[in-house]
């Protein structure tokens, strides 16, 4: 497909044209789901290109299809969480290799991986991916995988792709990079030397909070026809519905992220002058540690932003208690505006220590900045910061 002459199309293009017309029957625009749990073969020996959905689904086919085209790799594999892209990529490791991974990485992947650790499949290396003299150390040794989470959840950190890579690849490890928070919309990891990006398609991709899914997207066939083994082996393949529902949102990526992203610099500038906050975290500020790495590898800043209160887990329960357009709920990404308690929610599964190391302080807050209008959020936010004066 070309957009005029040899040009290639747009990414813009790509994702709201991802699948269109695919169905030669019937020439349908949108391309129909595919429900069935088996496919009939055409006679004995003579299986047609599906035989049964976990092992592969045309629904299915043309999101992985589409999230590979978006990041540039060579291919994707759909599973039905987040969690299941991450255990997905775990299945490429021998029993007792060594990750290396953010010390403030998402909860659900520091668990898995101490448990991992504790059973004794895998070692688990926790670094403060901001101390390069700490990373540099950790991958002067072999290594079989670097896990690299940018931003990071939930301080926002930034790690430089490339330079990690770089280090990486002298340790003999893979590099995973877990793109959730910016999605194919705002950053390709592949193109900054990853092998592997994951997604929860749980969030932006799918954009409105009513899926639960996951990506794995490969930069060679090498990566890739592993993954798809293990992924049918294990079960973890995403369902017909959720790819449909998702393959839908991902239509509307860049339209959302371009409302996220402007909404959420607005308010991140706001937040950084109010006396109830004694700081915030967010890329697109200059003061940010990571603002240039960020600028330099990213295409938008996100619109997750962290800030701590200073009156602590009272001033917490004031500030939440009445808000309006920002609902208490776990994730991110969805079209509607969330505020998150890092240290009660998403990451409670880290014992305290962990957390104190990770920064992770009691007065913490995160918000994932959806796309209702400007005035209304930050009057809302605005309300918010009175009542912790209370």
């Amino acid at each position: 497909m070309s957009a005029s002459g040899d040009k290639p199309p747009d990414v813009r293009t790509r994702a709201v044209r991802a699948g269109l017309e695919s169905d030669a029957v019937t020439g349908a625009v949108v391309p129909p789901l595919h429900l069935s749990a088996n496919f009939a073969f055409r006679g004995y020996g003579d299986k047609r290109a599906y035989d049964y959905t976990r092992s592969g689904n045309p629904t299915r086919d043309l999101l992985s299809s589409a999230l590979a085209d978006l990041e540039g790799g060579a291919g994707a594999v759909i599973t039905a969480s987040g969690m299941g892209a991450i255990t997905l990529v775990g299945q490429l490791l021998k029993v007792g290799a060594r990750i290396v991974a953010p010390h403030d990485c998402y909860g659900g992947t520091h668990r898995l991986f101490s448990a991992w650790q504790r059973r004794g499949e895998l070692q688990a290396e926790f670094v403060d991916f901001g101390n390069e003299p700490a990373v540099r150390a950790a991958l002067g040794k072999p290594a079989a995988m670097v896990w690299i989470e940018t931003p990071s959840n939930p301080l926002l950190r930034i790690t430089d792709i490339a330079a990690v890579a770089s280090l990486a690849r002298q340790a003999g490890a893979l590099v995973v990079v877990d793109n959730t928070f910016l999605s194919p919309g705002w950053q390709q990891p592949l193109r900054h030397g990853a092998d592997l990006v994951v997604h929860s398609t749980t969030k932006y991709i799918n954009g409105h909070s009513d899926v639960v899914g996951g990506a794995v997207i490969a930069a060679t066939r090498a990566l890739q026809e592993p993954l798809e083994w293990w992924a049918n082996a294990l079960g973890v393949s995403g369902a017909p519905f959720d790819s449909f529902l998702t393959l839908r949102g991902l239509r509307t990526l860049h339209a959302r992220l371009a409302v996220h992203g402007r909404n959420a610099q607005a308010l991140a500038e706001w937040l950084v002058v109010q006396p109830e906050i004694s700081r915030v975290w967010y890329p697109g500020l200059p003061a940010h540690a990571g603002h240039e790495i960020a600028a330099r590898q990213q295409s938008g800043f996100g619109a997750i932003i962290s800030f701590e209160l200073k009156g602590g887990v009272p001033a917490v329960k004031r500030f939440i208690a009445g808000l309006r357009f920002f609902s208490l709920a776990e994730s991110l990404g969805g079209v509607e505006s969330l505020v998150a308690h890092p240290a009660s929610m998403t990451h409670a599964a880290m014992d305290e220590p962990s957390r104190r190391a990770a920064g992770l302080t009691d007065g913490l807050l995160r918000l994932s900045v959806g796309i209702e209008a400007l005035e209304d959020l930050r009057a809302d936010l605005a309300e918010g910061l009175k009542r912790t004066a209370n």
